[in-house]
């Protein structure tokens, strides 16, 4: 992709701040549709992933930072996202880290496609935790049409079998908008009606 995902990060960064502030602490427990994790554990990896992010996008190295975090209370979640997001904000302001080469989970990419997972995985996981709370806003669909047009490139096999991060594709639902094409794409199971 030849795009700058800045501005489309920060529309999804913003989209999965407004969600999460609408998380009850009663719903925390409850199951998504990424199967291995509970709505906590699902938090604890928005933010993970976001402070990975933007250690990437600050010239560290991305895999040494775990893609989840701990003690964060349960009226926390906002605050820890909100403080993670800027950090992402303030580590790829320079246009230099877009062209330049960083270190992910799936290996060294330009800064430019790296932010670009990162849309997709934001996405993504705004789908899930949007789902696991009952859709309790409208999400922006031209996110969606971006994470899927990244999917779909990234990941264009659509049986992954069992040893990645996303499981084998899944036929979407019935008149399914982007964003449950992009869970089906991404193999969730049982939502997105």
């Amino acid at each position: 992709m030849d795009i700058d995902p800045r501005p489309v990060y920060a529309r999804a960064a913003e989209q999965v701040a407004a969600l999460i502030k609408t998380v009850g602490p009663e719903q925390l427990a409850g199951p998504t549709p990424c199967t291995d994790f509970d709505v906590r554990t699902l938090l604890s990896h928005l933010v993970g992933g976001t402070r990975r992010i933007a250690v990437v996008g600050a010239g560290g190295d991305g895999l040494a930072v775990r893609p989840f975090v701990d003690g964060v209370a349960d009226d926390g979640w906002s605050a820890a996202y909100d403080g993670a997001r800027t950090e992402v904000r303030r580590a790829w302001a320079e246009d230099a880290r877009l062209d330049a080469t960083v270190r992910v989970p799936w290996g060294e990419t330009s800064g430019r496609n790296a932010l670009s997972g990162y849309v997709m995985e934001a996405v993504t996981h705004t789908w899930d935790l949007s789902e696991a709370l009952g859709r309790p806003l409208e999400l922006d669909p031209e996110l969606a049409e971006f994470a899927l047009a990244v999917a779909r490139l990234v990941l264009p096999a659509p049986d992954r079998g069992d040893d990645g991060p996303f499981a084998s594709a899944v036929a979407a639902p019935e008149g399914a908008d982007a964003y449950g094409e992009l869970g089906a794409w991404l193999g969730r199971r049982g939502f997105g009606a």
